[in-house]
């Protein structure tokens, strides 16, 4: 790379040849890490990619591989990170692609803005919420975040940029494709209009799967948000009990006087970090079995109307730093897959497999899904996911998922690439039926040639 194209460091270390790993901590590679703080730089960079090619990332939230690139180049987009325009009266921002949701919820809550879409933490950068075609709670209402933009910047394999729009092979191959097309520079978003920074919020308590799957059901469109968190440990009569969390935006009537001096406010809460260093074993059978029975006991049965500071019901793992080294040096795998509707006795099956094996997990979510989206990888297909964080050493655990793969395929579903970190590549191509068409797509553009990472390499994408 030309010396008049090189930017920042993502460390203070002099030299730019650092570790990089995903949020589970596992496999990390070492890479050349640049920083641009222009398209122009970014552009520079990518002209200049040697034989190992790059790959931009954003706040490095993805569980797995994609955004590492072993002996190549990263390219850390947090330095593109302007607000360019927002249209307070139709409800668009255009935003650079290292802009993250936190910041944008910062300048667009006191506007009465929000959002269209929001995964389970706040810190990631719209480039990455393109490139995993990220969901919500609200996917059964609003679908993923790529359904929300209306156009992005795209920073080609020969350096040119391009504006791609929907309905495009371009945007449909980018959104949720783990950024192999391009380096997503620039996007305009479609947003939600909110009344305050609260929500609404109902729980209640499900006592076995089948009881969850039907009050999901039941209820799907009368709450724009919804979620179980579920007991992956319960066996029996209990087997999949569930606490259903749902939710809508706070309209201002809803507010106490007290809080509708500010009712716009973004106030999330911060707790102590978790500690760097972790007692390895600390997230075993017993100890997550103690925190599931705690959880689950300690829930309403039910509850409704609870007003609810907006971070705290989307990001509550947001307010502790660092929350992945809890699961030790180690680190975790998030297995995350979905299988559609009519398919609930293989969900059964996993479900049960899951809780004779003893995985203890958590942090495992439940949700419907809506509608597909249209990106050739995007992972949502209509039907049920379920997402589970497991320690990477559980004995024999590489295997137990690799089963549960083919149970996945059997159904017809898939895993979600932006969480993977070790999904086989005839799996893959069993899940995702464009991605032939990726593949022939990126070979066209010579993508494939500039565009790289750990995962593209570990899948043949």
């Amino acid at each position: 790379m030309a010396a008049d194209t090189r930017t920042t460091p993502t460390t203070d270390a002099d030299d730019p040849f650092v570790s990089v790993t995903g949020w589970g901590r596992t496999a990390p590679s070492t890479a050349y890490l640049w920083r641009p703080r222009t398209h122009e730089q970014a552009a520079a960079a990518v002209r200049e990619w040697g034989a190992r090619g790059g790959i931009a990332r954003g706040l490095g939230r993805a569980y797995g591989d994609a955004a590492q690139n072993a002996g190549g180049c990263v390219l850390d987009m947090t330095g593109l990170d302007r607000i360019h325009s927002i249209d307070v009266t139709d409800g668009t921002v255009v935003c650079d692609a290292g802009v993250s949701l936190h910041r944008l919820m910062e300048v667009l809550l006191p506007l009465g803005w929000f959002v269209p879409v929001s995964p389970g933490t706040r810190y990631i950068t719209v480039g990455g919420a393109i490139g995993a075609a990220v969901h919500g709670k609200n996917h059964h209402v609003s679908g993923a975040f790529t359904r929300h933009v209306s156009a992005f910047d795209l920073l080609l394999p020969d350096g040119s940029v391009r504006t791609v729009t929907p309905g495009t092979d371009l945007f449909d191959a980018t959104a949720g494709g783990m950024g192999l097309t391009g380096v997503v520079l620039a996007a305009v978003i479609r947003l939600h209009r909110v009344e305050t920074s609260y929500m609404l919020v109902d729980t209640e308590r499900a006592t076995d799967l089948d009881d969850v799957l039907a009050r999901l059901a039941a209820d799907a469109e009368r709450h724009r948000y919804s979620v179980a968190w579920i007991d992956l440990l319960a066996r029996g009569r209990s087997t999949g009990r569930s606490v259903i969390t749902r939710g809508d935006h706070a309209p201002l009537a809803a507010l106490p006087a007290r809080a509708r001096r500010a009712p716009l406010a973004f106030r999330p809460g911060t707790l102590p970090p978790a500690p760097a260093a972790v007692p390895p074993g600390l997230l075993n059978r017993a100890t997550v079995g103690l925190f599931n029975e705690f959880w689950y006991r300690t829930s309403p049965r039910a509850g409704s109307g609870r007003l609810q500071r907006l971070t705290a019901f989307f990001h509550p793992l947001d307010g502790v730093p660092h929350w992945n080294r809890v699961y030790g040096r180690n680190g975790f795998v998030q297995y995350q897959f979905v299988v559609g509707h009519g398919q609930e006795e293989t969900l059964r099956r996993i479900v049960r497999r899951i809780a004779r094996r003893g995985c203890p997990s958590f942090l495992a979510v439940l949700k419907r899904f809506g509608a597909s989206d249209p990106g050739w990888l995007s992972f949502p297909v209509p039907g049920w996911t379920l997402a589970l964080d497991i320690p990477a050493g559980l004995p024999g655990l590489g295997a137990f998922l690799d089963e549960l793969d083919e149970e996945v395929v059997g159904a017809g579903g898939r895993v979600y690439l932006a969480k993977d970190s070790r999904v086989r590549p005839e799996a893959l191509a069993a899940m995702y039926p464009r991605l032939d068409d990726f593949r022939a797509l990126r070979a066209r553009t010579g993508a494939d040639r500039v565009f790289t990472s750990d995962l593209s390499r570990r899948l043949s994408l």
